[in-house]
C-alpha cells in the first residue's frame, strides 16, 4: 500500500516536472515587456511630419525635372518613310528577301555630350506576351551539354528534324535592322560593346554555347547570328530577349563615343528588314544623351512634386483647422459616454 503510494506520489512529481517544462522560458521579448515607441499623433506632430515631407519631397522633385529635360534625344521614326513611295502592300514589300537601304538625316539642336546612346524603339509590340515571354530554353542557354534541350519553344523548336539554337519565339523575332552614321562624310563609330547587362553575359548565356540550326526554317521571323560566335557574346540577342514590360520599348543599339555639336548634321545609312507592318507597329531611331538621374524621364519628378505639394497643402490645412478650432488633447468631455450620458 505504501509502495502504491509512493509509486503515485514518484508518478504525480513527475507529471508536474512535465508541465512545469512547458512553460516558456521567462523573457522580455516573449512576454512583450520590451521598450516600445508609442508616438502620440498630436497636431503640431502631424503637422511637422508633413512639413518635414514637403522640404525634402520639392526639391528632390525639382532636381529631377531639371536632370530629365537636360537629357537630348533625337528621335525619328523611319518605318514609313522608308518605305518606296510607288510600293502599295508594305507587308508584301518587307518581307521580300534582301537588303532595304534607306537614309535618313538628323539635325541637332542641341549640344550632346558623349557617351550619347543609339537606342531603337518599337511600338505597338507585345514582348509580355505570355507565351512569347515563356518561349525560350534557359538550361540550353546556358551550358552546350543542354543543346538539345528545346522543351517550352514551341514552335520554334526544331528546324530540319534538328533542334534549334537559341530556340523559341523571343530569339527568332530577333531585331535585325542596323544603323551606320556619317558628319561631314566622316562616320561616327558605334561602339557596340557591353550594350547587355553583366549579370546576363556571366550568368544566363553560355560562353561554350553556339547558335546551331538558326532561322532555318521555312518561316524566317528576324535576324540571324555568327555561328562561330558564343551567345555569350551576341550582345543583340542578350539585350533583345531581356523582353520588355510594356508595348512601347526601346533597346540600346550602341554608343556614339564623340560630342555632337549645336547644328550637326547626322546622315544614317539604315537597313529596313524588320517586319513591323503586319501588326501596324512603329519603328523609330532614338539618340539621347544622359544626366545622373539616367535617361530622359519626366513622371519621378512630377511624381515628388506631387506628394510634396499635398503634403504642404495638407499641413496649412491642419495648421488652420489647428488654429481656428483648436481642441485639447485628451479631452474626456469628447468620450461617447460622456456626450451621450443616456447612452443614446
Amino acid at each position: 500500500m505504501s509502495t502504491s503510494a509512493a509509486g503515485g506520489a514518484g508518478s504525480n512529481d513527475s507529471n508536474a516536472g512535465r508541465r512545469q517544462s512547458k512553460r516558456p522560458k521567462y523573457s522580455k521579448f516573449t512576454q512583450q515587456e520590451l521598450p516600445a515607441c508609442k508616438p502620440i499623433l498630436t497636431p503640431r506632430a502631424v503637422i511637422s511630419a508633413f512639413l518635414i515631407v514637403t522640404i525634402v519631397f520639392i526639391p528632390i522633385g525639382v532636381a529631377s525635372l531639371i536632370a530629365s529635360h537636360d537629357v537630348v534625344e533625337i528621335i525619328d521614326r523611319y518605318d514609313s518613310q522608308c518605305i518606296p513611295p510607288n510600293v502599295t502592300d508594305k507587308v508584301a514589300y518587307i518581307q521580300t528577301p534582301g537588303e532595304k537601304p534607306c537614309n535618313r538625316t538628323l539635325r541637332v539642336d542641341k549640344r550632346m555630350k558623349s557617351p550619347i546612346y543609339v537606342y531603337y524603339q518599337l511600338d505597338n509590340f507585345y514582348q509580355n506576351h505570355r507565351r512569347y515571354v515563356k518561349s525560350r530554353n534557359d538550361e540550353q542557354l546556358r551550358d552546350s551539354k543542354n543543346a538539345n534541350s528545346t522543351s517550352g519553344c514551341d514552335p520554334e523548336d526544331s528546324a530540319n528534324g534538328m533542334p534549334i539554337v537559341p530556340c523559341g519565339l523571343i530569339a527568332w523575332s530577333l531585331f535585325n535592322d542596323t544603323y551606320s552614321f556619317s558628319r561631314s562624310s566622316i562616320n561616327l563609330t558605334v561602339n557596340k560593346n557591353d550594350i547587355s547587362w553583366k549579370s546576363d553575359r556571366d550568368h544566363k548565356f553560355g560562353s561554350d554555347v553556339f547558335p546551331k540550326n538558326f532561322q532555318n526554317g521555312s518561316l524566317i521571323g528576324g535576324g540571324s547570328l555568327d555561328e562561330n560566335t558564343p551567345l555569350s557574346k551576341q550582345e543583340d540577342l542578350i539585350v533583345w530577349m531581356r523582353t520588355a514590360a510594356l508595348p512601347t520599348f526601346r533597346k540600346l543599339y550602341g554608343r556614339i563615343e564623340v560630342d555632337l555639336e549645336k547644328g550637326d548634321v547626322i546622315q544614317v545609312n539604315l537597313n529596313n528588314v524588320y517586319n513591323t507592318y503586319s501588326f501596324n507597329g512603329k519603328k523609330k531611331l532614338v539618340l539621347s544623351t544622359t544626366t545622373w538621374l539616367g535617361g530622359k524621364n519626366d513622371f519621378l519628378g512630377i511624381a515628388y512634386l506631387t506628394v510634396g505639394g499635398l503634403s504642404f497643402f495638407l499641413a496649412m490645412v491642419f495648421t488652420l483647422v489647428y488654429l481656428v478650432k483648436p481642441r485639447q488633447l485628451g479631452d474626456p468631455s469628447y468620450l461617447s459616454w460622456n456626450r451621450n450620458p443616456g447612452g443614446q
